[in-house]
């Protein structure tokens, strides 16, 4: 079976406990994560075979963390060495990575400072299947929009899927260029796409009217429009996938859509009452959509089992999941 390549930053999280516990304890847990390296891990541990393709510093932290995973049979030979460090950021715990609280310490990181033709993507990407990388690969600064192009476009040639996910992060578009400069370009290689309907506004100007409390049908019926415009705009989308996510109390409803072949499905709505961890359950969501794909399920199995494995991602403390595919499928039943 041919490979998954996943392209992106890692990162290491810094979550302290706030209130000052953390400078009281002199303790703060640190995570390894990046969204593309948390798909990669989730569909390694599905027994997925997966490559992960990133640029680090080679020291012993490094790795370390490269060792581990070896361990968890993810393909590092894609892995770049240059530079002088891993990117980091700091999230307190129980926070959200779009809520304002996220510190990002990732300028000259050793993935920030990539350049066009430092990979050699026709290389790399031999053996590969499936393609995967992030919108936040190109919010860093020009030269990884022009590396993430300069990938898509090997892949493309190479007759490679290409998935891509909408996270929108506003803190990282910085260097003067606006999604909507870069994003539309990038998404015209893509097979398949994952967001939302407020990121495919801001990412590829596709507008919508929902206002704040829409139930869950309107938002349904907004994520087909959504979804038939960026078919129709970028001629190589096969399929779109939506998800919804609104705070409830401690806990979240979830729920999501996926369209394909001139057709809707939609998930059940999940509830979790108590979120463990937030960071991660998308890249959770995102690695469903390729396993499903991977395994030709059924569109409704697969949009079905990305819901789940996002939804049990909330109540895994990390970056990424740790559960198999079996104890993700016998969470079906609960509501």
């Amino acid at each position: 079976m041919n490979k998954i390549a996943c392209f992106g930053e890692l990162l290491l999280r810094f979550s302290p406990q706030m209130q000052g516990q953390w400078l009281e304890e002199c303790v703060m847990p640190v995570y390894v994560g990046g969204a593309e390296l948390n798909v990669a891990i989730a569909l390694a541990s599905w027994d997925q075979p997966v490559k992960f393709i990133t640029a680090v510093p080679r020291n012993t932290l490094t790795s370390e963390i490269i060792n581990g995973a070896h361990q968890k049979k993810i393909d590092t030979s894609g892995i770049h060495f240059s530079g002088n460090r891993i990117g980091l950021y700091y999230l307190p715990q129980g926070a959200d990575l779009k809520n304002a609280g996220v510190i990002y310490d990732r300028l000259h990181s050793s993935f920030s400072e990539l350049e066009p033709g430092q990979l050699d993507w026709e290389t790399i990407l031999t053996g590969v299947s499936w393609f995967h990388l992030s919108a936040i690969n190109p919010a860093l600064n020009k030269n990884l929009a022009m590396v993430c192009k300069e990938a898509l476009e090997v892949a493309e040639r190479k007759n490679i899927f290409i998935s891509i996910d909408l996270n929108y992060r506003e803190k990282l578009w910085q260097y003067g260029k606006t999604p909507l400069d870069i994003m539309p370009e990038l998404v015209q290689h893509c097979n398949l796409v994952m967001g939302n309907i407020w990121a495919a506004e801001k990412m590829l100007g596709i507008s919508h009217s929902m206002g704040d409390g829409a139930d869950k049908l309107n938002y349904v019926e907004q994520s087909e429009k959504t979804s038939r415009e960026i078919i129709k705009n970028f001629s190589r989308c096969e399929q779109v996938a939506n998800t919804f996510r609104f705070n409830k109390n401690e806990g979240i409803d979830y729920y999501a859509t996926l369209f394909q072949d001139n057709q809707l499905y939609v998930s059940e709505e999940k509830h979790v009452a108590k979120v463990v961890d937030r960071v991660g359950s998308g890249d959770c969501f995102m690695a469903g959509l390729i396993y499903g794909n991977n395994l030709s399920y059924s569109p409704q199995q697969t949009i079905d089992f990305a819901v789940l494995a996002a939804v049990s991602k909330l109540n895994i403390k990390g970056d990424a999941t740790t559960l198999s595919v079996s104890a993700i499928k016998n969470l079906m039943h609960d509501k």
